[in-house]
């Protein structure tokens, strides 16, 4: 059995892209995140010294989101999953970088990259 820690909608605007026009006038992105981890203690304690705190790793997040501009959303993925895992218990990350105005030549309500990356 698993806990999971899961945060939805981290928005943030970034300059990621192929093209110029992506790098130059940027635009929104959001971000979800599902974190398998032992979060038993936590719920036993209640002490927020036994669980993972949430704004430092929605700060971790937008952080990369808001950064230096990469050419993928996958990338921008694989980055935050990493950096999840360096930082926290995580047993597990699932992240998902939506951009809802990705130039793809058609209406589309959303595109997203949806990782999942494990110890």
């Amino acid at each position: 059995m698993s806990d999971h820690i899961i945060i939805n909608g981290i928005g943030g605007f970034g300059y990621h892209g192929v093209f110029d026009h992506e790098r130059k006038n940027g635009q929104n992105f959001s971000i979800d995140l599902d974190i398998e981890l032992k979060n038993k203690k936590a719920g036993k304690s209640d002490s927020i010294d036994d669980a993972v705190d949430y704004s430092k790793v929605i700060n971790l997040a937008h952080k990369i989101l808001v950064g230096e501009p990469v050419n993928l959303i996958e990338r921008v993925a694989e980055l935050i999953a990493k950096a999840i895992l360096a930082e926290f218990p995580a047993k597990s990350v699932e992240v998902v970088v939506h951009k809802a105005n990705a130039p793809v030549g058609l209406p589309v309500s959303d595109i997203a990259v949806r990782i999942k990356r494990s110890r």
